[in-house]
């Protein structure tokens, strides 16, 4: 077994990929001039967030989403012993290393500030919530009111009449800048709550530990399971949206093989509109919802991609007219939950110590359904008016032939698209013609070429030595990276000679089906009733499904990971985390899913 993954410096550029680093921000990429500290540090690829390759303006959300959580560790809270996590991209991929204290002495000198810091926000946890969901509310408003239109023949009378001073030209460039200000704005807002939720839960699982050595980490997430939160209230429309139209008597309509033609049937009678009219009330927010991880502006959005709502909504009448109850089984998580919560507080012997687990599990309860609910304000909700906003510009710029169309735009980094606004504000404003059309009509040929290269190449778990054990605990239960994991990783992934994979016990249950293997969103419509859905990663969009299938397994991921809480939630069965587990199990074969050990066993095939 090799005792450590490739050095960054001792990977190759893939042929046809040659000048990818040109494609990012100067200071992302693996560089000689920092070489000394990137060789020293454990670096691993996140393919929670960012499995994929990156497109250059896509890679704003990563630097921007790793600097604000960072910032906050380091600058705003400063957790003891956490610095940031530090970020860098290798032939198009997302890379990260957290990065400690090391010093003792400055973990202690850091306490009581963070004490200080933190106790605030847990003390005044639901006013300054309140006031984050106005904050963020706001930031998607003011979004929603920036407009990119192509610059006039001439502008407006008014323009002149007011006095303003100011021309379409200057418009447009501000607003850009704007709509970029506000996506940071957004990230900082992301993390203003979300490190405490994870602190929170840490010192709570912390506690279990110590009091209870031998408790299993799935026994304490269960302690905080049963949550209503709004990351969920997508789903939930869908299935009020199926019990209408089966209650109604309206469901036959979706008989029709496209949304386009369920629309057209439900019009036709006024339940049909009444059902319309539902419709229209659930999509704004609550269908602006990706159906990937949000990062990428190829994430297909619900509100803007029909087929896929209506889909769900078909799959759920058909279980309604089979007498099925479709509801989140929260009662029954609850009472399990409350269970656990008993019989381990029995366990302790003194008041002392039963007054600080009910303090410490009541805080936990009371900051965790932040840790899901941002998901869908941020990643989902914001992104996808960001991301709408921008093609919106990308076809101001196609229409005037800088691009072939309006997603070219995302070829550009985000510091380019000012130099080509202002290149076609320019010669719009003297009168003659831009560069532009020639000069990225070449340029982007070649970034297509590099970025289907980089996208053939299938990147290391990890890179570096790893440490001897792994600490850091937001390492471990969000990306699930361990120092049994590492070792699985160094010895090539077989998964063992039993047919076992071994992973993240991360919801309970146990389930046996045949495997529907898939790699992304486009794939869900391949899943069969009673299989096993088995993906590199799941994403919330896809709990619609989840009463179709029989377990779930994620290669990667740890016990907070979104598929994990998501799972539990939902009552099904879950290992997270297996490393391998698209590489090992092939569609078809029938496996076993323990989610209470966390293995996955290939039965047959």
């Amino acid at each position: 077994m090799a005792d450590r993954f490739p050095s960054p410096f001792e990977i190759e550029t893939p042929a046809g990929a040659e000048g990818w680093q040109e494609l990012y921000t100067y200071s992302l990429p693996f560089s000689t001039d920092r070489r000394e500290y990137e060789d020293s540090m454990f670096w691993f690829q996140d393919g929670v967030h960012w499995p994929e390759v990156m497109s250059p303006w896509d890679a704003t959300f990563y630097e921007f989403a790793l600097a604000s959580l960072s910032q906050y560790n380091t600058r705003h809270y400063l957790i003891p012993p956490a610095l940031g996590v530090d970020f860098r991209v290798l032939n198009g991929y997302a890379y990260l290393s957290p990065v400690g204290v090391a010093d003792p002495a400055e973990i202690e000198a850091r306490v009581p500030h963070f004490l200080e810091r933190a106790g605030f926000y847990f003390q005044n946890w639901a006013t300054l919530y309140e006031q984050w969901m106005g904050k963020i509310r706001g930031l998607i408003d003011e979004m929603e009111s920036l407009s990119f239109e192509p610059l006039p023949d001439k502008e407006d009378l008014a323009v002149v009449t007011e006095g303003r001073g100011m021309g379409s030209g200057f418009e447009l460039q501000r607003s850009y800048h704007r709509l970029v200000d506000l996506a940071l704005q957004l990230w900082q807002y992301h993390f203003e709550f979300l490190n405490l939720g994870y602190a929170a839960y840490l010192d709570f699982f912390g506690f279990c530990k110590q009091a209870f050595p031998s408790i299993p980490d799935l026994a304490i997430a269960k302690m905080v399971a049963g949550v209503e939160v709004d990351l969920f209230q997508p789903d939930e429309e869908l299935k009020k949206l199926a019990r209408l139209a089966v209650d109604s008597r309206v469901d036959g309509a979706f008989s029709q093989p496209s949304a386009a033609e369920v629309i057209e049937a439900l019009r036709g009678s006024d339940a049909g509109q009444a059902w319309l009219s539902q419709w229209e009330a659930s999509a704004q927010p609550w269908f602006n919802f990706s159906s990937g991880s949000g990062f990428y502006h190829t994430d297909e959005v619900w509100l803007e991609h029909l087929e896929i709502p209506f889909g769900f909504v078909r799959d759920y009448i058909a279980k309604l007219r089979e007498g099925v109850d479709i509801s989140r089984p929260i009662e029954a998580i609850r009472a399990e939950r409350d269970r656990i919560v008993g019989e381990y507080g029995e366990l302790l012997a003194t008041d002392e110590d039963r007054a600080a687990f009910e303090q410490k599990l009541g805080l936990a309860r009371v900051v965790f359904p932040y840790v899901e609910n941002h998901n869908f304000y941020v990643e989902h909700w914001s992104h996808s008016v960001l991301w709408r906003k921008m093609r919106q510009l990308g076809g101001v710029l196609a229409k005037e032939g800088f691009f072939g169309g309006e997603t070219d735009i995302f070829l550009l980094k985000r510091d380019e698209v000012p130099e080509a606004l202002w290149d076609y504000y320019s010669a719009w404003a003297v009168g003659t013609q831009p560069r532009g059309p020639v000069y990225w009509g070449r340029e982007l040929e070649r970034r297509r070429g590099i970025l289907t290269a980089l996208r053939s190449w299938s990147p290391p778990p990890a890179l570096g030595r790893p440490p001897e054990v792994v600490t850091e605990p937001f390492t471990i239960m969000l990306w699930g990276i361990t120092g049994e994991s590492v070792k699985q990783w160094l010895g090539a992934g077989d998964g063992g000679g039993d047919g076992s994979l071994k992973g993240f016990a991360a919801s309970p249950g146990v389930a046996e089906g045949p495997a529907r293997v898939i790699f992304s969103a486009d794939q869900i419509g391949e899943v069969q009733a009673g299989e096993i859905l088995v993906a590199p990663l799941t994403a919330p969009s896809w709990a619609p499904i989840f009463g179709k299938i029989g377990a779930t397994v994620t290669d990667v991921g740890g016990m907070m990971a979104h598929a994990a809480i998501v799972c539990r939630e939902y009552g099904l069965p879950a290992v997270t985390g297996t490393a391998f587990g698209t590489k090992t199990i092939k569609t078809g074969q029938r496996i076993r899913v323990d989610g209470n050990q966390g293995t996955v066993t290939i039965l047959e095939g």
